[in-house]
């Protein structure tokens, strides 16, 4: 959608949660916390959801940033959870849109499973998880783990996913999920570009088999969120060789949900060559980039 130099400066985080998802932050102040971390290009990745992008989108603008519209699709590869960040997509896409909402619908009866199972041996309640959720987010374990938080059960969000919330204890339920093969196509036929979040985590969610993650490039994976702090070492290895053996976009980003998690923006950043690759790439939506004379241009012309 792209000829000639990039207009955006500086590394790009295309990762970031908001209060539209499981982040406990306005999409306006990510993006000013990014900004402040000295970011020149962020995307808003909420979970399957894209309501967070004109807010986001005009407050980078306001900044002299770039703003990559984004999203975390939900999907399950046998017993793992995978996500894949989709980018530049339409998000009217008939398809993808049908698919996203019955996500969410589902997240909301899986998370009021999950707290009668809880409300058994502890002291909480569905309106203590809605009043730790703004307007219409989607509802998931993170607004779980804020209620045993404000009731007292648990500090942190830490201590509510390595305890009550974590599947050993028993009050775990699953939720509705399509398949990665099915997630990237959506995301590719609604113009977009698609990439695996986190893909190489330690534990019960470990990496897809490389025979599965070749049949999802075949379908029109665009490449690995290859530097997050999740992955593990011999993991991106692994990755890495893919991706240079198929020619694959390479990202790294923070995966910030502002207080909710340890994740500070920019910890792990995607270089101005791949950004410029997946801007090109994708067709569904469009890109937003700083005005004339605003700050990212005046830094680029330095």
């Amino acid at each position: 959608m792209t000829t000639g130099a990039p207009r955006f400066a500086g590394p790009g985080d295309l990762h970031l949660h908001s209060n539209h998802s499981d982040g406990t932050e306005t999409p306006a102040e990510v993006v000013r916390q990014a900004h402040a971390y000295g970011l020149g290009t962020v995307a808003l990745t909420d979970h399957d959801r894209t309501t967070g992008w004109g807010e986001a989108g005009d407050q980078a603008v306001a900044l002299g940033m770039t703003f990559i519209p984004g999203m975390e699709f939900s999907s399950r590869h046998e017993w793992r959870s995978v996500h894949v960040l989709g980018y530049l997509f339409d998000p009217t896409d008939a398809a993808l849109v049908a698919e996203t909402n019955r996500i969410r619908d589902d997240r909301i009866g899986r998370a009021e499973r999950i707290v009668r199972n809880i409300s058994r041996d502890y002291d909480l309640t569905w309106d203590d998880v809605l009043a730790q959720t703004a307007g219409d987010a989607t509802i998931g374990r993170p607004h779980i783990a804020d209620a045993l938080i404000a009731r007292g059960i648990v500090a942190d969000r830490g201590e509510a996913f390595d305890g009550v919330l974590h599947p050993r204890t028993g009050y775990y339920e699953p939720h509705y999920a399509p398949d990665p093969l099915t997630a990237v196509r959506l995301i590719t036929d609604a113009g977009g570009v698609a990439i695996i979040a986190h893909p190489a985590t330690a534990g019960r969610d470990r990496m897809m088999p490389v025979a599965f993650i070749e049949r999802l490039i075949d379908a029109g994976l665009a490449g690995f969120e290859i530097e997050h702090r999740e992955n593990t070492e011999e993991g991106k290895r692994m990755l890495r060789d893919i991706a240079a053996r198929h020619d694959l976009i390479v990202t790294g980003s923070s995966d910030y949900h502002g207080a909710g998690k340890p994740n500070r923006p920019g910890e792990n950043t995607t270089d101005e060559g791949m950004i410029a690759r997946l801007i090109d790439r994708g067709t569904g939506s469009a890109p937003r980039y700083p005005a004339p004379g605003s700050l990212s241009e005046r830094s680029e012309s330095k």
